[in-house]
């Protein structure tokens, strides 16, 4: 019996298909844009994958993702290097600069700390945020990890390592609600957040 779809094709919805939150339906809806698109258009996506694993890493001072290293936002004299926002992921660090109000750098912790799911603070770069205050003058640590469960065990961990160092260290008030993600949070959210912070 012939074969009533491309092997081609069929690849390709299964390819969309591992993506988060796309299911059967997206992936064949996905499957059939691009192959209706035209060729230029479909290899321009094809080669923004490409590049994107190609040229992005992460930046050895904060581990921010980039293509530079270290960072734009590592290198840009006009920010407070004496001030930290240690962050759960990348996406937050955007949130956090969209909003225009910090004046410092960042540190990407790349997740959380949560045993239940098997992560532990050696998997994520806190060693290297203790190394970090350690070898430079930061003056304030601000802690932005999400008010959830797991973030506010990670943020009690790292500022029981900075306890005995000469630093400040604070956590953004609550103007987020706890149970919630810095993703979600508005612009007005954030800047309470920010300039509402409080000691540790």
């Amino acid at each position: 019996m012939a074969e009533s779809v491309p092997s081609s094709l069929t690849r390709l919805k299964e390819e969309f298909q591992k993506l988060p939150g796309i299911g059967p339906r997206s992936a064949e809806r996905l499957a059939f844009h691009i192959l209706k698109s035209d060729k230029e258009a479909a290899m321009a996506l094809a080669n923004a994958v490409r590049d994107v694993k190609d040229m992005v890493k992460h930046c050895r001072v904060c581990y921010n993702l980039t293509e530079t290293d270290p960072c734009a936002i590592c290198s840009d004299p006009r920010r407070d290097q004496n001030q930290i926002f240690v962050v759960e992921q990348p996406k937050d660090l955007l949130l956090l600069e969209s909003t225009g109000l910090v004046r410092g750098v960042y540190h990407v912790l790349l997740g959380h700390i949560a045993p239940l799911d098997g992560v532990e603070p050696g998997d994520l770069t806190i060693d290297a945020l203790v190394d970090r205050v350690k070898k430079g003058n930061a003056t304030e640590i601000v802690i932005a990890t999400n008010p959830t469960l797991e973030g506010e065990g990670t943020a009690l961990h790292i500022n029981s390592l900075l306890a005995d160092l000469n630093v400040k260290v604070t956590r953004l008030a609550r103007g987020l609600p706890s149970g919630s993600q810095i993703e979600y949070a508005t612009r007005a959210v954030l800047q309470d957040a920010i300039e509402c912070r409080r000691a540790f």
